[in-house]
């Protein structure tokens, strides 16, 4: 019962960030929104930004969890590692893309959740790593082609999409380039002689 009353908060919560945005929000508007009195809102969250903090954790909690199923999935570990970035990354935009304030929330997270991000992102990169090395073991891919670990082919792809995020503003350009740069790694270490054979 509880975790549903914090889930409600949280929910309540970010309706009212994407509304006004992180700094313009104050306690009144989440208890508001959430149907309870301020003073019982104080009784969860001793401030704001533990609430923030709260909802950011929760958010990449689901994120890591829907690429988790999309490792899950069947196919080649390119596509898998592909979905999961995809499905990661969509969680946590969906909740902020559509806000006004998008931009203020981005900053707001990066600056007050900065370490949850990091944690998360860290888990990612451990859970597409695994996958790498599983399709590696099995012989589906051949990192020696390439020279390279499976942590570095994980930090490879998650580099290259945080930069076509920031430097495409459209989203089937983007898409192209992704495709493209996923095609060049996978005839990379699937080809029998990888690169310069």
């Amino acid at each position: 019962m509880a975790d549903d009353r914090i889930g409600h908060i949280l929910d309540s919560a970010l309706i009212v960030f994407s509304q006004y945005g992180y700094a313009k929000t104050t306690m009144q508007d989440i208890a508001r929104a959430a149907g309870m009195s301020r003073a019982a809102l104080y009784l969860h969250f001793a401030s704001k930004e533990e609430l923030f903090r709260a909802g950011s954790r929760r958010a990449h909690s689901r994120a890591l969890g829907h690429a988790d199923a999309a490792l899950a999935e069947q196919g080649d570990v390119l596509s898998r590692v592909d979905a999961a970035m995809t499905a990661y990354f969509g969680e946590l935009k969906a909740q902020i893309s559509s806000s006004v304030h998008g931009g203020e929330l981005v900053d707001a997270t990066l600056a007050i959740t900065g370490n949850i991000v990091g944690e998360a992102r860290a888990a990612l990169v451990a859970r597409l790593v695994s996958a790498l090395e599983a399709a590696a073991a099995a012989g589906e891919v051949r990192l020696s082609h390439v020279d390279a670990t499976a942590e570095d082919i994980a930090l490879l792809l998650l580099a290259v999409v945080d930069g076509l995020q920031k430097t495409s503003a459209d989203p089937a350009l983007w898409h192209r380039q992704r495709a493209l740069f996923l095609r060049l790694v996978r005839g990379a270490i699937t080809s029998p002689g990888g690169i310069g054979s």
